[in-house]
């Protein structure tokens, strides 16, 4: 006769706790922890690189936020799933990418359409380091086991795929104009009164050789005769303006 134990309202057999016991301690194996680990790091790795590459570089011509995005998207993921397979929060992960943030890029400006990608990268890190892939079989067997799950794996491709598909709606040329900034210091205040904008519009573009579409005029020295205009101008396709705002050559980097 099977003992059995009350536990609330219910009352379960030796037998049943020993099948939960058992359901538990189900684990995957070395080859398919390695599977797991090839297929979120390649998928990662080729979107970030399409989003790069494709959309990101092909405007900006950056290098160095090139290399940013792709080893920081490869050592985020590496982290989350690390993590995620530990008795450690995802809070406590990214708050470790928040302290390294805060360490490099507290002493300099990152543009917008930088920090855009930058956390476009940082979400589909975490939904290819968490996502699940394998599922547990056999549950109601004596020997529950892990199986890859070609529905979960999907949906996490089809949510890449749909990130992948925004970014190329959004940076398509037919949808958006590609526009940027110039910071001039310009030398004739005397046209910087709202009563010859026209003039100053034509003057800008006859030096600088752009169509100007807009202007904000920052701070003036009279005593030097000179003023900050902020210049808004369409660029051409393929052309990218990524120094336009650069004022000192130490602040560039090709």
């Amino acid at each position: 006769m099977i003992p059995l134990q009350e536990i609330g309202e219910y009352t379960l057999a030796d037998e049943d706790i020993l099948d939960v016991q058992t359901i538990t301690d189900a684990m995957m194996t070395t080859g398919q922890s390695l599977t797991e680990l090839f297929i979120r790091f390649f998928l990662n790795l080729v979107v970030c690189w399409i989003l790069v590459q494709f959309f990101y570089y092909r405007k900006s011509r950056r290098r160095d936020y090139y290399f940013t995005f792709m080893v920081f998207s490869s050592a985020m993921l590496m982290l989350l799933y690390i993590m995620g397979n530990v008795e450690v929060g995802v809070g406590l992960t990214l708050g470790l990418f928040a302290i390294f943030g805060v360490i490099r890029y507290r002493t300099e400006t990152v543009p917008v359409r930088e920090m855009t990608y930058l956390f476009i990268i940082i979400a589909l890190a975490a939904v290819n380091g968490l996502a699940p892939i394998y599922r547990l079989a056999g549950a109601a067997t004596s020997t529950p086991h892990y199986e890859l799950s070609f529905g979960t794996t999907l949906v996490t491709v089809i949510s890449n795929l749909l990130i992948v598909g925004l970014v190329w709606i959004l940076e398509s040329e037919k949808l958006l104009r590609h526009t940027s900034t110039k910071l001039v210091l310009y030398d004739r205040i005397d046209l910087i009164v709202p009563e010859k904008r026209e003039e100053l519009i034509a003057d800008l573009e006859k030096r600088i050789g752009i169509k100007v579409d807009n202007l904000e005029i920052g701070h003036v020295d009279f005593l030097k005769d000179t003023a900050f205009i902020k210049v808004f101008y369409t660029l051409d396709k393929g052309q990218s303006g990524s120094i336009d705002t650069l004022t000192r050559a130490k602040d560039f980097v090709a």
